[in-house]
């Protein structure tokens, strides 16, 4: 019997070898980037340059298309993600409305129904002026804030999100009072700004790139303790470094964003292994390493249990943010 089971063992293992290797999980149909934002916005904007950096690259056989899912604040996307169990063809590009929204909006979704993927850069945000307005400092648009009559309107990317909640603790801290707009994306309030339909904005610095090249805005602080690491220069005088700390400047306001991806729940694991090795291919590509530099984004890259980790304190911050300005439903 014994003798039998070894010859059974034996051509099972020369069938296995005939047969090739196993293939590793890949998609069979393209996949969607879906981007809970209109087009023109920081996640549009990086949603198309992974797009270009996967076909250049060839990291994948199968092709992926960008979908805009920004209906309802971006809602519409987080819904279309919840309610696609097992479909490892949609990715979602997710922030930090993953957490803001449900708070303030009450919708029917928890991150945690998700499957991360992994966090593949942090988004810094920039306070903003129109160039032809005389502020050249964060004091003197803080100081000329606090006197206008009627009050300086401030644009952003929706309502009750990352550019309202700085807005209210930009109030908090400055004793100024701002009139907030909300848009549809970053790319549409930098051209009210640009417009001077607004007087400021707290855009990422992506959003507000190509109007600050042209000389159209003037970036007054960045939201964070440090400088923007990167000292190419933007214009014909400044970098991202160059651009001073809101704290640095008086105003001791600070946020980043993450900027991660999902797959729905409930997916083959081997399709999140599948996924998270494509991230980590896209952060080493030349497209990814350019764009991070020119649009400013700090490097990171966690996945597993590092990131649900992030992810867990980066929601209580937020939460606790949200609650602060009076932002959470009852």
């Amino acid at each position: 019997m014994q003798k039998r089971l070894a010859g059974f063992g034996a051509f099972a293992m020369a069938a296995m070898l005939a047969a090739g290797p196993v293939q590793a999980w890949e998609p069979t149909k393209p996949v969607e980037i879906v981007v809970a934002a209109g087009a023109g916005g920081a996640s549009d904007q990086m949603a198309r340059m992974m797009q270009a950096a996967i076909q250049k690259n060839n990291l994948m056989k199968q092709p992926i298309v960008v979908t805009l899912k920004g209906g309802a604040s971006g809602a519409e996307a987080l819904i279309y993600m919840k309610s696609s169990p097992g479909d490892t063809n949609k990715v979602l590009l997710a922030y930090s409305l993953i957490y803001m929204l449900p708070l303030s909006a009450k919708i029917p979704f928890n991150w945690r129904e998700l499957t991360p993927v992994a966090v593949t850069a942090m988004d810094e945000f920039v306070l903003w002026t129109s160039a032809t307005l005389p502020y050249k400092t964060t004091r003197e648009f803080v100081d000329a804030a606090k006197k206008a009559d009627p009050q300086f309107k401030m644009g952003g990317t929706g309502s009750k999100r990352e550019d309202h909640v700085l807005t209210v603790f930009m109030e908090k801290k400055t004793g100024a009072k701002f009139a907030y707009l909300p848009y549809k994306s970053g790319g549409e309030a930098a051209t009210q700004l640009v417009g001077n339909h607004t007087a400021s904005n707290v855009n990422n610095p992506s959003e507000n790139l190509e109007v600050w090249r042209a000389g159209q805005v003037r970036p007054l602080c960045v939201f964070s303790k440090e400088r923007i690491q990167y000292k190419t220069k933007v214009t014909d005088t400044m970098s991202w470094n160059d651009i001073p700390t809101c704290p640095a400047e008086g105003l001791d306001v600070t946020y980043q964003m993450l900027r991660a991806f999902f797959l729905p729940g409930k997916v083959d694991p081997a399709a999140t292994a599948f996924y998270v090795d494509l991230m980590k291919k896209i952060t080493q590509t030349a497209e990814f390493k350019d764009y991070m530099e020119k649009q400013a984004l700090k490097p990171v890259f966690l996945t597993g249990a590092e990131m649900v980790k992030f992810l867990e304190q980066d929601d209580a911050l937020n939460k606790s943010l949200m609650t602060e300005a009076g932002f959470v439903a009852q």
